[in-house]
């Protein structure tokens, strides 16, 4: 007798097969058998008209802390997710010694935007090796399974002290020492080792990130440090991928150590003339394991009162009598009209970026609400609203952001926008080397919610897109999934097949659907994040145990901390 049938349900396997309906036996946390099942279980699930797919595996994410003492790992676990990996960007907890507690916090809060005083209430610093670090998360109890990477701000800061994040040159006994600090960790059980070359990553004071100056003979050596540690991975990311000499460098580190690279392009004009689509093509060609992650759409800030970012957040008025008033007195004042007239008379003292020329960023901003819609047309934009009601764009800017209580969201694609159509991120996402990733789970708490994307992937290219091509739902799934966990080195999930951990989400696909994004204050000492809610998964299934039904969590907690296996993928099949 099994522990667990679910039967007649709709498999996609994540291989890319064809879908098929299925009977799937779950015996001790594990997929037992897959087909026509006459044998019964201890309990069954009738999944008929229902898709089952493996949970999803998602490989970018920033719950660094938030692990220490969350057992949920919301909002990931809401949206089907069943392994996150951590350590991302080059930021994390570890290694660390106490004296620098505070500065990877203050690092954490200015890259990744997590509050750190949450940060500071939460971790219960039980640690200061990186692999002392591992311990500590695999004594808390959780619901999915997380894995991490060895962050080089950490390593940097535990060999540097305070020239971490200069551009001074380490010498070549500090190099060692880092190179150490990384295998020590991948050999303990990271799956790799992250950085970040990009000026966008700074810490609550302003200064830039270990790593940010880092030469090229650095970050191979770091690299090397990993060599012979078979499934680990170097993740990168950068402002300079396209570029020559960072491409000569990342070709050639991948083909001494013939470890997978994975990489991340910070700035525009990577992704202009289908130059990350080609980097990807270019390595595919050579055969080299070099994987870019792209996202299932362009990040975007949300503007609003919820969050940390709206046109008005450099006015003068705002800034002198609004920004410190709570939500209700907020709605207060701005619905007086003298406040609206003294705020739209003003210009922002912001004149970087998009700041600078504000009626022009209207284009650019879209309501989201309550069925939120990622790939909109202009005329769904604030300026493309106001046109319609012959308007100034501020002002209906201003009126938009007041109406409903001020809970209205609005979306700022970043970049790669300006022709109101997601079809070159649909050839990017579709390329064989492209990883489906930067969900960004647990981080940007106060201007941006992606932890929902495989819900959104699911949504939009398999269901919902009206402006061009879909996806099948066959490569959505495999590439949540399969293609994520082994390029991470998880051969042991990822799959609906017999000896596959029973990681599984039973999917209501017609209902599926994403909420509007929302601000609440459950983080340790009452820090905010937005979070985005969903609506369809039915079951999702850790190690043969349902952990949602119908959106709630069960209570059951079987997730565990992944480390590195040195098996081969055959190993698992």
């Amino acid at each position: 007798m099994f522990d667990l049938i679910i039967r007649n349900g709709t498999v996609i396997d994540g291989t890319g097969a064809q879908r098929f309906t299925a009977d799937v036996a779950i015996t001790d946390g594990k997929i037992a058998k897959v087909g026509v099942i006459p044998e019964t279980a201890k309990k069954e699930i009738d999944a008929a008209g229902k898709l089952v797919t493996p949970g999803w595996v998602d490989i970018h994410t920033h719950y660094d802390g938030q692990a220490t003492w969350d057992p949920l790992l919301a909002p990931s676990s809401w949206h089907g997710v069943t392994t996150v990996v951590m350590g991302n960007c080059g930021v994390g907890f570890a290694p660390v010694k106490p004296k620098d507690r505070e500065f990877l916090i203050e690092l954490m809060e200015g890259v990744e935007d997590i509050p750190g005083a949450a940060l500071s209430e939460g971790i219960n610093w039980q640690w200061e090796s990186f692999p002392e670090y591992l311990d500590a998360l695999e004594t808390v109890p959780r619901a999915i399974d997380v894995a991490t990477q060895v962050p080089h701000g950490a390593v940097r800061a535990y060999v540097m002290g305070e020239r971490c994040n200069t551009d001074y040159a380490p010498t070549q006994s500090e190099v060692d020492a880092m190179a150490a600090l990384v295998r020590e960790g991948v050999e303990a059980g990271a799956l790799g080792f992250s950085s970040s070359k990009t000026l966008l990553h700074k810490d609550i004071h302003g200064e830039y990130m270990p790593g940010t100056f880092s030469g090229n003979e650095e970050m191979l050596a770091l690299g090397m440090g990993m060599k012979g540690l078979n499934n680990s991975v170097f993740e990168l990311v950068s402002d300079h991928l396209g570029e020559d000499e960072e491409w000569a460098w990342v070709t050639e580190f991948q083909k001494q150590t013939g470890l997978t690279v994975t990489l991340i392009a910070t700035t525009a004009p990577a992704y202009q003339n289908n130059k990350m689509y080609n980097l990807a093509e270019q390595a595919r060609k050579e055969g080299r394991e070099i994987r870019p992650q792209a996202a299932g759409r362009p990040t975007g800030v949300l503007h609003g009162l919820q969050s940390s970012f709206h046109a008005f957040v450099g006015h003068p008025t705002w800034r002198a009598e609004l920004a410190e008033l709570d939500h209700d007195a907020l709605l207060t004042r701005l619905r007086d009209p003298l406040t609206k007239a003294a705020i739209l008379a003003e210009e922002s003292v912001i004149k970087s970026g998009p700041m600078q020329d504000l009626p022009n960023l209207m284009g650019q901003v879209f309501p989201l609400g309550e069925n939120p819609n990622y790939e909109p047309n202009q005329e769904d934009s604030v300026a493309g609203i106001a046109k319609a009601r012959g308007m100034d764009s501020m002002e209906v800017m201003y009126d938009l952001l007041v109406a409903n209580d001020g809970r209205e969201l609005f979306y700022q694609p970043l970049g790669g926008y300006q022709n109101f159509s997601l079809d070159w991120q649909k050839k990017l996402l579709e390329h064989p080397n492209v990883l489906f990733g930067l969900s960004d789970g647990g981080a940007h708490c106060g201007v941006i919610a992606d932890a929902g994307m495989p819900t959104f992937i699911m949504t939009h290219w398999g269901r919902d897109r009206t402006k061009g091509e879909k996806m099948t739902l066959e490569f959505i799934v495999k590439s949540l999934t399969n293609d994520t966990a082994e390029a991470f080195g998880m051969f042991d999930r990822g799959r609906v097949s017999e000896g596959q951990i029973a990681d599984l989400n039973v999917i209501d696909f017609d209902a599926l659907r994403l909420h509007r994004p929302e601000a609440i204050f459950d983080l340790p000492a009452g820090g905010r994040r937005l979070v985005q809610r969903a609506e369809g998964y039915e079951l999702t299934i850790k190690a043969g145990e349902v952990i949602f039904a119908g959106g709630e969590h069960t209570g059951a907690l079987p997730g565990k901390l992944v480390r590195r296996s040195d098996a081969a993928r055959a190993s698992f099949s």
